[in-house]
């Protein structure tokens, strides 16, 4: 039996320690810091540098944010015009992955939108391509699939670790998307309005006849809102209102003289305030099946 050199049982050790080591996730949004560490568990370091008060679609990270971006091993991107400041960076290609990909035919493209503002990110509009992919769970399921490969390709020595984690998200994922295509089904058509126009690949997967305002969770709606949004009850005769985070007592009273009552469908796209992002969207469903009745 030949022994090994030394110099052989040194590079030996140091592919295992290697192989010990975490290596570095960065990712554009809490759906995919969740996915990354659901997944790659104690194989990935996962760096998700946008501050809780901001919606990372609209986040303008600083030099030193795009450094960290630059030097990680594994860089995840939502794609669908997701992060608006990469546009302008430059992210090594061989390491960045857009998530989304498989299904960037399927985008839905919103051709007008107003330009509002909220939070430190300044001005912005909603329209061009719809970013909230992953509100859609088929879509979820695809970006998380996506998510696997990428850490399979970095790590294929852990494959059944990644392979065992990824069942997992998908059939929790598999479960909430049965759970709101029967909400669309008992639904059948019934208007709601949404507070904000983030709810696109939500409505077409599930059926949901959503007419979308511009309001802020925590700012009261003025009186011209209040107008506007008594015009499209006039034409959608709705009795929900959808809203992305927790709304102001005043603006749930406000709306209650007009018949709706309020729940929160919070897409997340930032670490929720409290649990994970899978709590998150637990929440969410819990949410419209009550509207349902179911």
């Amino acid at each position: 039996m030949k022994t090994l050199s030394l110099a052989c049982l040194a590079l030996l050790t140091s592919a295992a320690l290697a192989a010990d080591e975490k290596f570095v996730v960065a990712v554009a949004n809490e759906p995919l810091k969740y996915f990354a560490e659901k997944i790659g568990d104690d194989h990935v370091q996962v760096i998700f540098s946008a501050p809780a008060e901001e919606d990372p679609a609209f986040w303008q990270p600083t030099d030193a944010d795009i450094a960290a971006y630059q030097s990680a091993d594994l860089i995840l991107m939502n794609g669908a015009t997701y992060s608006k400041w990469a546009e302008k960076a430059t992210l090594p290609r061989a390491k960045t992955i857009d998530t989304s990909a498989s299904f960037k035919k399927s985008y839905i493209v919103i051709k007008e939108a107003a330009t509002h503002s909220h939070g430190p990110g300044g001005e912005h509009s909603h329209a061009g391509t719809a970013f909230t992919t992953w509100i859609d769970f088929q879509q979820a399921i695809a970006q998380a699939q996506a998510v696997r490969d990428a850490l399979v390709k970095k790590r294929l020595a852990a494959q059944a670790d990644f392979d065992e984690e990824f069942n997992e998200l998908r059939d929790d994922l598999l479960k909430l998307d049965t759970r709101l295509l029967a909400v669309g089904k008992a639904l059948n058509g019934q208007p709601l309005v949404a507070s904000h126009p983030v709810y696109q690949y939500l409505a077409r997967r599930y059926g949901l006849n959503i007419k979308e305002v511009l309001w802020e969770p925590e700012v009261i709606p003025t009186d011209k809102q209040m107008a506007e949004l008594q015009a499209i009850l006039a034409k959608h005769p709705a009795k929900w209102m959808l809203w992305e985070g927790d709304p102001a007592k005043e603006s749930v009273a406000k709306i209650a003289v007009l018949g709706l009552q309020s729940t929160v469908f919070a897409p997340s796209g930032n670490a929720p305030d409290r649990g994970d992002w899978l709590d998150a969207m637990q929440r969410n469903v819990k949410a419209l099946e009550r509207v349902a009745g179911l």
